[in-house]
């Protein structure tokens, strides 16, 4: 496992940017100072460190607190964006409450959705893996307000069903 000390030793973290930066030269193609890293198919920064492949946003917290997280969230959905005051240590639940919205989502509000068997509006919202019905609603605004109150009740993060912002 790789410790903080080694990993101050190899790179750099600026914190207000997220990116970090190499200390040494491992390598006749990299350079001391280069933005280390590159993002993966599902968007996140990854950086070889000793051979072995680490995300950044965990790197993060390793080279700032000498640990790791379980979970780490990237609060503005942004999974490239390891600037500190974008990530957070939260819980699997937690981070289940700051999610983007779906590319599939046809309504444009998370959790509601149009029934057309019935022509209602569906809220509903999904809390510690059970799904909780709020109601079918003749008008969008209503849904959306059950939708929204909802979030409120149960914690769910400002920016939840958002898009990166």
């Amino acid at each position: 496992m790789l410790t903080q000390s080694e990993l101050r030793q190899e790179l750099y973290y600026d914190v207000n940017s997220g990116l970090f930066t190499r200390i040494k030269s491992n390598h006749h193609s990299v350079m001391v100072g280069d933005i280390a890293g590159s993002l993966n198919t599902h968007g996140y920064v990854g950086i070889k460190v000793f051979g072995k492949l680490y995300l950044a946003h965990r790197l993060a917290y390793l080279y700032m607190l000498g640990e790791t997280p379980d979970e780490v969230d990237h609060i503005n959905h942004i999974r490239a964006d390891n600037r500190w005051v974008n990530l957070r240590d939260v819980t699997r639940s937690e981070n289940c409450k700051n999610n983007s919205k779906r590319k599939d989502n046809a309504s444009g509000v998370t959790g509601v959705h149009w029934k057309k068997r019935d022509s209602r509006w569906v809220a509903q919202i999904r809390v510690d893996k059970e799904t909780l019905w709020l109601g079918q609603f003749v008008k969008f605004s209503d849904a959306v307000d059950a939708r929204k109150n909802a979030e409120v009740l149960y914690g769910f993060h400002e920016n939840h069903g958002k898009e990166g912002l």
